[in-house]
């Protein structure tokens, strides 16, 4: 939900802003690009070079930066632009008045000022500060703007202390943000199963028979199911990629047995599938337990075939939306056509390795998508993360219709 996401951190001068340093770790993990602006009396509460070595970006004080012998500033106005939402975390009672009243005698308020983004804010003082009618005011006055109250919880304060004002704990601001953003997203709700990447069927413990699938066509379908708010299992055979949202759940396997197997774990549950994996089609029938040793001018290896994950997921489909893939040498619609009523798929995106920027090991794709009603739709070439956005927008309007 936050992979790629901007965001921007406002810290205030709050004892709760020790906090920040795992609130931007969080981020962080969850794929955002975090960029942090403090109010001077906060930095007395949290380091900036901490921030900015945890964010990988300069945390910022004030208007003015010197680098070296030369003095620039800091641009309000871009850092406000840039941000695709922001958080002022902690909030003291100080800062929260100066912003509902368009105050702006600092850098975090003229940043607030300039931002085109949500905006939360999770308020942190003491009990009575809280409870105190200019508070409750500035709250409204806040919330009237649209931006999002996250509720201080009640503890130990600062002061000794119990009651209400405690800031919410990193984690919970996560979760309030990633709640907040997935509301309405047409996925919310949904699970979806992705298989991605290569199988590997082995031959000896240091052989195997493999194709040139990367495993990022998969990669970029779970990442774009995510972000329209579904909960995803991606499948994936040996791969390079890695990914990072709390969403995805990712099952490393390494042959087409423990692919169908997993595959079949999940599916029952399942919404939509998308079987994105380059599968072998045969494994050795016998896996030599000692290294093969090189000692004659002719070696052959008996094959058998492996299952059809995709068919035997056909043959059980009950409510789910399943979608396969065809990487097609010749006659390619034809070929995807059979593919698509054999298995009893809902639709099937091919692939022609006669298209130039399409197929394994490339960062492009061309695809045509072909739905149950012989619907045919081809895309132009595209980016894989781009092919993906295309692939669930088409599975979205055949759920809706």
């Amino acid at each position: 939900m936050l992979g790629g996401k901007n965001i921007l951190l406002g810290i205030t001068g709050g004892i709760a802003a020790y906090k920040t340093t795992f609130l931007v770790r969080l981020l962080i993990k969850a794929g955002a690009n975090v960029k942090v602006v403090l109010t001077e009396s906060a930095s007395s509460f949290v380091s900036p070079l901490t921030l900015a070595t945890l964010s990988k970006n300069p945390a910022v004080t004030s208007f003015i930066k010197e680098e070296g012998c030369e003095t620039d500033w800091n641009n309000h106005v871009d850092l406000g632009l840039w941000a695709d939402l922001m958080i002022i975390a902690p909030a003291t009672a100080n800062t929260l008045s100066k912003m509902a009243n368009g105050a702006s005698d600092n850098l975090l308020l003229a940043v607030y000022l300039s931002a085109k983004c949500p905006v939360f804010f999770a308020p942190a003082m003491d009990l009575d500060m809280y409870k105190h009618e200019t508070t409750k005011i500035s709250f409204n006055k806040l919330k009237s703007f649209g931006n999002i109250m996250i509720p201080a919880t009640s503890g130990e304060l600062a002061s000794g202390l119990h009651g209400e004002g405690r800031m919410a704990e990193p984690e919970d601001i996560v979760e309030f943000i990633k709640e907040y953003l997935s509301t309405g997203l047409p996925l919310k709700g949904k699970r979806v199963v992705i298989t991605a990447g290569p199988t590997h069927e082995a031959i000896d413990p240091v052989r195997f028979i493999g194709n040139h699938s990367s495993g990022l066509m998969g990669f970029e379908l779970a990442k774009s199911a995510a972000n329209l708010g579904a909960e995803v299992v991606l499948i994936s055979g040996p791969s390079n990629f890695s990914i990072e949202q709390d969403s995805v759940t990712l099952v490393n396997v390494i042959s087409a047995e423990e692919m169908y197997a997993a595959a079949h774990e999940y599916y029952e549950k399942s919404d939509i599938a998308i079987c994105a994996a380059a599968v072998a089609d045969y494994r050795p029938k016998t896996i030599a337990s000692q290294k093969i040793k090189k000692t004659k001018d002719d070696f052959t290896i008996d094959l058998v075939k492996n299952k059809d994950i995709l068919k035997s997921l056909g043959d059980i489909k009950k409510d789910q939306f399943l979608v396969g893939f065809a990487l097609e040498t010749e006659n390619e619609l034809e070929n995807a056509k059979g593919k698509l009523k054999k298995k009893n798929l809902d639709a099937i995106i091919l692939n022609s390795l006669n298209d130039q920027g399409a197929g394994f090991a490339s960062k492009t794709n061309k695809i045509t998508f072909i739905d149950k009603n012989l619907q045919i739709k081809p895309f132009e070439l595209k980016t894989k993360a781009e092919v993906a956005v295309d692939i669930l927008n088409e599975i979205l309007i055949r759920l809706d219709a």
